[in-house]
């Protein structure tokens, strides 16, 4: 038995050691000097892969600078692989165009033995059909030789060891709605993708204008055994040539992997050249007089009208900004138009509502270009308060995070009533994956936790990491928004300051989400890092706990958690599904806990910064030590953490030093009462 678990063993790790080996994953989106080897008449300019430029009978190759694997050692598996590129073949005025490119495997580099002309730069006259060659190549080729068997002059086939092609069809693709083969011209200086996949012995070929989602329906499904051409390790690259007709053949991005057969999705399709040519003008053709007078008359037409156009633009556009106020203009840069607001939500439908906020509805909108967003209507009563708003807003605009909700713009429709564009999160609000009911979607404590790392890398940039400090006020998980991908984005940051001045200085009227606001804000309405901190405290009790900070009937999030730790039982506070499920880290949750009952104390000072919120989160991070910051406080924490019994205000009614000095949630439930003036049903709701 021994020995049996050590042979596995051995061949686990020879498997994997395998694996590492063979794996080949790269993409190009600008060649240089090291991206490819280059052979005869290739080049690069201007990072586009140039294999042949303008001149006769000349030979191109460029193959990738290292051997890959390409069978499985010492056997006849040949390993799947998985290629796309975008190609372009560049007409030249003064020939007419001529012959292709080949995507080719071969066993050795240089470009001994090749012929340039028909031959593409792949075999010469000699040496077509030789086995020991080990040539496997697929040609995008546009001239027709009847000598190879071609079946058109823009063709696509598969190449072992000769230029006649096992398998042709004609260029093209069929679109995915079911309209009729597509035929393309690829001589014309247009790009075009290609996809080839091989697994199995199956290789599949596809090709399609660049930018065009690659089709369904393949242009070459074909099996191709492999095993007696490949050999172990192969060079993968281009080959293409000129004859008497010159053209330039050119690769502008190549991705190849043969471990992930989507990563040709990482290749830039938008705003690639074109090498078509200019059209020749016509002026000798009939009717020529006749067109150019018919055409004189329209464009004067259409120049009378254009001019008409701009001129009413023009003067609506000079009568707006008269109707608008200094500060207005001061922040146009980040200002869009009400019409494309109004064209990418279709006229604010209903349909397209994703949210009901306390300021209003918001929208989810596609922008002109396809950027989808979500629109946030709001309104302001007072001129004063909404320019230190814009203020912000613009100012907040220019905050760039991986973990920031991002700003668009903002637009005034008229006064007292804004919209605010921001990018549109696919996966909606972390509350809304805490408490739905459908356990399909639950979160994961692995999950939960890797949440709150994102947004505590979004508060510490907040407060350290921009030129500015910026305070959050009003951390929620309702605030909290997740991609498509599910990264956490802190959302509404600063939107407190909306509030009108005389609102901010009453103190009936606090900023914030109750259950969120720390015990110093409720009694100065000053904020500081310290209530962001302490905001961020409850968020990662009530993510972990899956429990709002104030429930009717229930005691407060924190007085509950405290007294399980108290009792050496903080697992439990632990949401009951996530703890059903099993699979968490037990040691993990409990650390967590700690460091949201020590972000939620009732002191300011014994909370930490989110500098080592982050550090005692992620372990110790480059990017964030600080030389001047004293370990020893790093330390403090970690040991505060660790006990259940560090230091926290007592949590009765008696009057002793410490308690006054650090007030109880019980007294803080008190004060909310009796401040915010509002019922307990009334505050879970704008808890919520």
């Amino acid at each position: 038995m021994n020995g049996q678990r050590l042979l596995l063993l051995l061949l686990s790790f020879l498997l994997l050691l395998f694996r590492q080996i063979s794996a080949t994953d790269f993409v190009i989106n600008r060649f240089n000097s090291s991206s490819v080897l280059l052979y005869g008449n290739a080049t690069i300019e201007s990072h586009i892969l140039t294999l042949t430029k303008d001149s006769t009978f000349s030979i191109g190759r460029a193959l990738y600078p290292t051997k890959i694997a390409a069978k499985k050692p010492n056997s006849s598996y040949v390993l799947p692989f998985s290629t796309s590129f975008i190609f372009a073949m560049a007409p030249n005025k003064l020939y007419n165009p001529g012959h292709g490119i080949v995507f080719l495997f071969v066993p050795k580099t240089g470009i001994d033995g090749t012929a340039a002309s028909q031959n593409l730069g792949l075999l010469n006259l000699t040496n077509l059909g030789n086995p020991d060659d080990h040539l496997f190549g697929v040609e995008f080729d546009v001239f027709k030789n009847e000598e190879f068997k071609d079946i058109s002059d823009s063709h696509v086939g598969i190449d072992i060891n000769s230029l006649v092609s096992d398998f042709a069809h004609d260029a093209g693709y069929w679109p995915d709605d079911g309209q009729p083969f597509k035929t393309v011209k690829m001589n014309n200086g247009k790009t075009y993708q290609v996809w080839i996949d091989y697994a199995d012995s199956r290789i599949n070929v596809t090709m399609a204008p660049t930018g065009m989602k690659r089709p369904k329906q393949p242009l070459l499904n074909a099996t191709v055994n492999l095993s007696q051409v490949f050999q172990d390790e192969m060079y993968v690259g281009f080959t293409s040539s000129t004859g008497q007709l010159v053209q330039s053949h050119k690769i502008l991005a190549w991705s190849y992997s043969n471990t992930n057969f989507s990563l040709s999705e990482a290749l830039i399709t938008n705003g690639l050249p074109s090498f078509e040519l200019p059209k020749e003008p016509i002026f000798k053709q009939k009717g020529f007089i006749v067109g150019v007078t018919v055409g004189v008359v329209l464009v004067f037409i259409l120049t009378s009208l254009s001019s008409f156009v701009l001129v009413k633009i023009y003067l609506r556009r000079k009568r707006e900004r008269e109707e608008m106020e200094e500060w207005e203009l001061e922040y146009w840069p980040h200002r869009m138009t009400y019409q494309e607001i109004e064209a990418a939500t279709k006229d604010f439908s209903e349909e397209n509502v994703i949210g009901i906020g306390g300021n209003g509805k918001v929208y989810k909108g596609t922008l002109v270009g396809g950027a989808e967003v979500a629109v946030k209507r709001i309104s302001h009563q007072n001129s004063e308060g909404m320019r230190e708003f814009v203020s912000e807003v613009s100012s907040l605009g220019r905050l760039k995070h991986r973990n920031l909700v991002g700003l668009r713009g903002w637009c005034k429709k008229e006064k007292g009533s804004f919209i605010l564009v921001y990018d549109y999160m696919e996966n909606g609000s972390l509350d809304e994956r805490i408490f739905l009911r459908d356990n399909s979607k639950l979160l994961s404590c692995e999950e939960r936790i890797r949440i709150l790392k994102d947004v505590a890398s979004a508060l510490f940039y907040l407060h350290e990491g921009w030129e500015s400090k910026v305070l959050h006020r009003d951390i929620k998980a309702s605030n909290v928004l997740l991609d498509k991908d599910m990264n956490a984005r802190l959302g509404d940051f600063g939107l407190a300051r909306m509030h009108d001045h005389n609102q901010m200085a009453a103190t009936t009227h606090v900023v914030g989400t109750i259950g969120y606001m720390a015990p110093e804000l409720i009694k100065s309405g000053k904020s500081s890092t310290q209530t962001d901190v302490f905001s961020f405290g409850i968020l990662i009790l009530e993510v972990l706990c899956g429990r709002t900070p104030i429930d009717e009937g229930k005691p407060l999030l924190v007085d509950w958690v405290l007294e399980l730790l108290r009792l050496d039982e903080l697992i439990n506070a632990l949401d009951e599904r996530v703890k059903a499920n099993g699979g968490f880290n037990e040691e993990e949750v409990e650390r967590v806990l700690h460091l949201g009952l020590l972000c939620a104390h009732p002191d300011p000072n014994v909370r930490p910064t989110m500098r080592q919120v982050v550090k005692l989160l992620e372990g110790k991070n480059p990017e964030l030590v600080d030389e001047s910051e004293d370990e020893d406080s790093e330390l403090y924490l970690l040991d505060k953490m660790k006990t259940r019994n560090f230091r926290w205000p007592d949590m009765s009614f008696s009057s002793s030093s410490q308690s006054q000095s650090h007030p109880t949630f019980d007294e803080i439930r008190e004060g909310l009462s009796s401040s915010m003036t509002i019922s307990w049903s009334k505050s879970m709701a704008v808890g919520r």
